[in-house]
């Protein structure tokens, strides 16, 4: 089974300001490298203090990190043609779309699923679908608000969902879970909404 879990961490409310970026690369059904990027956002050195609270990551910390155009060239290679999952898509999503507009940069091609949408399919009656409380179900460890381990966690829930089946696309589709994708001129959400890229300029 092969996928990546990925996710975000940003400075401000406003969608296009990441300050981390963590993908955890699934191969063979194993969770094989974990990447974590701090990212210099655009609106540095302000960082909202709520979103401080939550990360604990500061200025700072960012100081000397890449500006978000290196660290995407790095991070492109690893999404292009492949299935993404993220904890809350909507919002890691969001951020990629709207940072790549902000930046003029083009849309990646590959598609993607929430695991809260997956975990209530799979786990029906829970009270809370966020990852600490999933993480905790599952005995996986959690470092929670830091972009790498919360994508390192994120797999290891999906491995924990899929475990018997042979490929990610046949988990996703017993399982009734819907799937989003990214495309050089626009983008799909999981519920069939599609957005233009020029939408977003």
């Amino acid at each position: 089974m092969d996928f990546l879990a990925l996710d975000f961490e940003t400075a401000t409310p406003q969608p296009d300001s990441p300050c981390e970026l963590g993908i955890a690369v699934v191969r063979g059904g194993v969770v094989r490298e974990v990447r974590n990027w701090l990212i210099k956002p655009r609106q540095w050195p302000y960082f909202s203090p709520f979103n401080v609270a939550v990360h604990g990551i500061r200025p700072e910390e960012v100081a000397d990190a890449p500006r978000w155009e290196a660290v995407w060239e790095e991070a492109l290679p690893l999404l292009h043609g492949n299935t993404v999952v993220a904890h809350n898509a909507a919002f890691d999503m969001g951020v990629i779309r709207a940072t790549l507009a902000s930046h003029g940069l083009p849309h990646p091609t590959f598609q993607y699923f929430c695991s809260v949408s997956m975990a209530r399919r799979v786990w029906p009656g829970r009270t809370s679908y966020n990852l600490k409380a999933l993480c905790d179900a599952h005995d996986i460890p959690l470092k929670h608000h830091r972009a790498g381990n919360d994508a390192e966690a994120t797999a290891e829930l999906v491995l924990r969902a899929a475990e018997r089946f042979p490929s990610i696309t046949a988990f996703l589709s017993k399982a009734q879970v819907k799937v989003g994708a990214f495309y050089p001129k626009g983008h799909r959400t999981p519920g069939g909404k599609v957005t233009a890229v020029e939408a977003w300029r």
